[in-house]
């Protein structure tokens, strides 16, 4: 049902337009400033922050706003939005603080950094829509205890393949399916790739090579599939997930699945590589009623068990208002943990790995991430990838082995490490079990 299009217009219409602040000013939130400017009536991009300000002043620019003012402080950044002024800023933090913005957009892809800002922005009572699925797949679920208990909204996005996922999934179980998986179309996989070798498609489209590195190399996906994993309450079906190699069309995949497997482990979440349409989603779903049945193989989809549904792109940027002008008006959240965890990204060696040597970042070249279950990564104290950057190794870590916090020693003194015990202790397997008791 398409009802944000027509809300916004009465927003823009009554002169009270949503008021967004975003944090982070990359490839990616430059393309978000220029969404919410020019093709987004009903909603104004009020103040950016960025590390670098200049990323922050460039990317109004690109918008076509060339009359921003920074500023320092919060009473500062309040005056310009009470004003009308644009603001750029270097601390993230007055943004969270300020009033005046109803929402905040996170496009900073950082854990560390990003988990900081989440817990600012939270203590001030601001809705928070993520284009982070790395701290999301490692720490979502208690950022979300502090947001339900805080009385604000904490979601994914639209746009990106787990919010266009989490659309089709709502979809498909509103008119009465059970999806039984949710899939990511990919065009490539291969765990070795690193900034190096794609250095040219980064050139090629003015993105970082290490983020390109961490879709290639599998890490992107495996934390946008647990977090979609975490949201529906599926698992996946082996550790890395099943991830075929398959160059058809995806609603021809419904035979290659184990039905039985997905009817026994409540649904998975998986990747597919080479499957047309790419790069979209795509989701797989049973029905009970055999009168349901024959309607459905009547209208195209086939005999079933497993019924395919997709939607051919993602357009990322494109949709990320919409996710905002969701919550703010309407208080539905895009995509959020149920509860505890359920899949997890855990450290996997690129290269043969050295005692002493010091882990490098997500997309670098020591390490990539994999999907795996979250009650085996708790029973074997598996090392989760949003964690690993700076860790110190312990000993040697041969290639494509998984690493444990055995493994490693972490750094001192990070808010990430602190919510994630949170979480561990939150979720614990006995305290939900007296919980049901």
């Amino acid at each position: 049902m398409i009802i944000i299009d027509r809300a916004l217009q009465a927003r823009a219409a009554a002169g009270n337009p949503i008021k967004v602040g975003m944090i982070g000013a990359g490839f990616m939130g430059r393309a978000i400033a220029n969404q919410i400017a020019n093709s987004v009536p009903g909603m104004e991009l009020v103040a950016i922050s960025n590390r670098k300000i200049d990323a922050a002043k460039q990317a109004y620019s690109e918008a076509g706003i060339e009359e921003i003012q920074v500023v320092a402080t919060v009473s500062e950044l309040e005056n310009a939005i009470a004003n009308g002024k644009y603001a750029v800023t270097e601390d993230a933090k007055l943004l969270c603080r300020a009033q005046g913005i109803d929402a905040l957009i996170e496009v900073t892809g950082a854990v560390e950094f990003g988990a900081r800002i989440v817990m600012e922005a939270i203590a001030h009572r601001k809705h928070l829509i993520m284009m982070n699925a790395e701290l999301d797949g490692t720490i979502g679920p208690i950022l979300k205890v502090y947001a339900d208990k805080a009385g604000v909204i904490l979601t994914a996005c639209d746009g990106d393949q787990p919010g266009v996922q989490m659309n089709l999934y709502r979809f498909v179980k509103s008119i009465g399916l059970n999806p039984l998986l949710c899939g990511n179309i990919k065009g490539l996989q291969d765990p070795y790739r690193n900034p190096t070798t794609q250095e040219g498609f980064a050139k090629r489209w003015g993105q970082k090579p290490h983020m390109v590195a961490s879709f290639a190399d599998g890490t992107k996906i495996s934390f946008e599939q647990a977090i979609v994993a975490n949201a529906t309450g599926m698992k996946v079906a082996k550790r890395g997930m099943l991830g075929y190699d398959f160059n058809g069309y995806v609603d021809e995949m419904a035979h290659i699945y184990d039905f039985e497997q997905l009817k026994e482990l409540g649904g998975i979440v998986d990747y597919v590589v080479g499957a047309k349409p790419g790069p979209g989603v795509y989701v797989l779903a049973t029905h009970d009623d055999p009168k349901q049945r024959h309607y459905l193989n009547l209208y195209k989809l086939g005999e079933g068990p497993l019924y395919s549904f997709y939607t051919p792109y993602h357009l990322c940027h494109f949709e990320v208002p919409l996710s905002v002008a969701r919550v703010v008006l309407f208080g539905d959240p895009v995509m959020s943990p149920l509860a505890g965890p359920l899949v997890d990204v855990v450290t996997t060696a690129k290269i043969d790995l050295k005692a002493g040597e010091t882990l490098d970042g997500i997309g670098y070249y020591m390490t990539y991430g994999q999907c795996e279950n979250s009650d085996i990564v708790q029973q074997q104290n598996l090392l989760p990838i949003g964690l690993a950057e700076g860790c110190r190794l312990k000993r040697d870590i041969s290639q494509d082995q998984v690493l444990t916090y055995e493994d490693v020693e972490l750094p001192e003194g990070r808010l990430c490490d602190q919510l994630r015990f949170e979480q561990n202790t939150y979720f614990a397997p006995e305290k939900i079990l007296v919980a049901v008791g």
